[in-house]
């Protein structure tokens, strides 16, 4: 009997094509590309900060100062990555922190100003994705206007005044230092990216927020709900921007009517970096996370190389463009 000759009532094991090498690259690619070029160029950012400047890079006091930062962009961009996902944008987060840090400064209670304000950040959220699908205006178009609207009434509220921060218990939990060293708020990001992450990849919701991304009308002719998918991620957004306007808010100690307005370019910056497709459909908190620390050391690691702020744009354009170009040749590379 020869080795591939099967003896009488034997059961032969199933034969499994062995894979080529470029189907193993093409998975790796599709499932861990974007991710491992976000982690790469992490690491190559912070080698060059810890060369540079080691004196700063390589003390521990700069890290807490750092996780300080980190969430005012980074809370945000773990909603707008499912916004994304769903191959959308929302432009107008900046406006929804102030309405949002507004709201919780005027009540002049904290604990009822937290939740008038998340209340407020989901109901702005909500009124973006009524315009974008109910209404059919494009999501680049009407954040636009929104950004501009949301801020206006600010700043009319306010009359362009700004005010001073309360105290108490809520702003020790959602500011304050553990161990005197940790921020409390990168201790809520880290939580909220664990709730992401499961609502992402174990719940039937994020499966459609991927399929709608990925291609709307064979969702639909799946029986997904596209339109309360796509309403229900920007409603996430105007939640997350509330926290994080409050949070930004608490940590400067004073409302400024202004506040979120530079929170654009990083918070997009994140996103992209993290790995999140821009033609939709692909997209990990995992990434996000990592991308949001790699974007909030950026500002801090200009000036502790002695360079001038006006370099901060052009890096922050430079990551986008990289991180665009790094999707593309992963989308190439898993295809072929």
């Amino acid at each position: 009997m020869t080795d591939v000759e099967q003896a009488p009532g034997e059961v032969l094991p199933p034969v499994r094509p062995q894979m080529s090498r470029r189907g193993r690259e093409r998975i790796f690619f599709r499932h861990y590309g974007l991710q491992a070029g976000t982690v790469v160029m992490a690491l190559i950012i912070w080698v060059i900060l810890a060369v540079g400047a080691p004196e700063t890079w390589l003390h521990k006091d700069m890290y807490s100062a750092l996780m300080s930062t980190v969430p005012q962009t980074g809370i945000i961009a773990l909603a707008l990555t499912l916004v994304v996902i769903a191959r959308e944008i929302d432009l107008s987060f900046g406006s929804v922190m102030a309405v949002g840090s507004w709201v919780f400064i005027a009540t002049g209670r904290p604990a009822l100003g937290l939740i008038a304000a998340l209340a407020a950040g989901l109901a702005v959220g909500l009124l973006n994705g009524v315009i974008v699908v109910r209404l059919g205006v494009p999501s680049l178009v009407a954040t636009i206007g929104t950004m501009f609207f949301w801020a206006g009434i600010v700043l009319v509220g306010t009359n362009a005044a700004g005010s001073g921060t309360p105290v108490g218990f809520v702003p020790t939990l959602l500011i304050g230092r553990i161990g005197g060293y940790v921020p409390a708020e990168v201790v809520w990001m880290i939580g909220l990216a664990a709730v992401f992450w499961l609502v992402l990849n174990r719940t039937r919701f994020g499966a459609h927020v991927y399929l709608v991304g990925d291609n709307e009308q064979s969702a639909r002719m799946m029986g997904v709900r596209t339109d309360r998918v796509r309403i229900a991620v920007f409603a996430l957004v105007g939640l997350m921007a509330a926290l994080a306007g409050i949070v930004a808010t608490l940590e400067a100690n004073f409302f400024w009517p202004t506040v979120g307005g530079g929170a654009l370019l990083p918070t997009i910056a994140t996103v992209f970096l993290g790995g999140t497709s821009i033609f939709g459909g692909r997209g990990t908190i995992f990434g996000t996370v990592v991308a949001a620390f790699t974007i909030s050391a950026i500002e801090p690691g200009i000036v502790s190389l002695n360079l001038t702020g006006y370099y901060t744009q052009v890096i922050y354009g430079a990551v986008i463009v990289l991180a665009l170009v790094m999707q593309s040749f992963v989308m190439r590379r898993s295809q072929r």
